[in-house]
């Protein structure tokens, strides 16, 4: 006999932690991401994704935006040059010293940075209401529910959630080259069923990347693809060489192409505040 459970009786927040616990990747802290801050702008400033996104929002030059896990600035920049003002909130001192850097170049004075995280209390981070709200694969958290809340308290107008639809960003390829399991953990369809748990009905598209990434180097692309798993022997970091000689070409000026085993897709997530 099959447990006479209905939908309304789901608990996504405690599906989301156990689909955590289980995942095959270890998230990272700030410190983790001040390391990475320069080589992720590099890699992310000539991505098409930034145009994929931003085609969907809709901003003017009076929109003021909240950019919640903003990293580099990766749609924090461009967007500044569009709009009002934006916020960029991240708990990355490197992601917002790399972001601020960035802005003075661009000649961008409309942007705020502000160190803090989703635990935080927003209000003691003087962060006020935006008519748009953002978070663009920031949501790897232990309260997926809490934070789509507070997005949603902090827009007037709109809010955008871009995240992972599974495998994505991992190359489950990897994982089986170097002989690791790999669990994807939840992804995009938690953050559906958790916002229509809170009576939230949003859009979803999708937005597909190409199966080929350039990176600079071999050693650009080992330390990627390193950064998919935690505690690396040598043996394995010997394996996930190979795997990457086995799957790429060369490229312009010395760069190199690897092709993953599937390519990039994130959801975009939105809705309109007053629908």
């Amino acid at each position: 006999m099959h447990p006479e459970i209905t939908y309304d009786e789901i608990d996504w927040h405690t599906l989301w932690q156990n689909a955590r616990k289980k995942k095959s990747w270890t998230a990272k802290g700030p410190m983790d991401w001040d390391k990475k801050a320069s080589s992720f702008a590099k890699r992310n400033s000539a991505s098409p994704f930034v145009e994929l996104v931003l085609q969907y929002i809709p901003f003017n030059k009076e929109t003021t935006v909240l950019d919640a896990g903003s990293g580099p600035g990766t749609l924090s920049l461009p967007l500044a040059r569009q709009v009002k003002a934006v916020t960029a909130i991240d708990y990355s001192n490197g992601m917002l010293a790399l972001l601020n850097d960035r802005a003075k170049e661009q000649d961008s004075s409309n942007i705020t940075t502000v160190l803090g995280s989703w635990e935080d209390d927003w209000k003691e981070l003087n962060i006020s209401r935006h008519d748009i709200c953002i978070a663009s694969r920031s949501l790897s958290v232990d309260n997926l529910q809490a934070a789509l809340a507070k997005l949603n308290e902090y827009a007037d107008k709109y809010v955008f959630v871009v995240d992972r639809i599974s495998p994505t960003p991992f190359d489950h390829g990897a994982f089986s080259a170097v002989n690791r399991p790999f669990r994807s953990g939840p992804d995009y369809i938690y953050t559906i069923n958790t916002l229509y748990s809170m009576n939230i009905h949003p859009s979803v598209n999708i937005l597909s990347l190409e199966r080929e990434t350039t990176f600079a180097d071999m050693t650009a692309a080992m330390d990627s693809y390193c950064w998919m798993f935690k505690d690396m022997t040598a043996e394995e970091k010997e394996k996930l060489h190979e795997y990457l000689l086995a799957n790429s070409r060369p490229g312009k000026n010395n760069s190199l192409i690897v092709s993953r085993s599937q390519p990039l897709r994130w959801a975009l997530i939105w809705w309109k505040k007053n629908e």
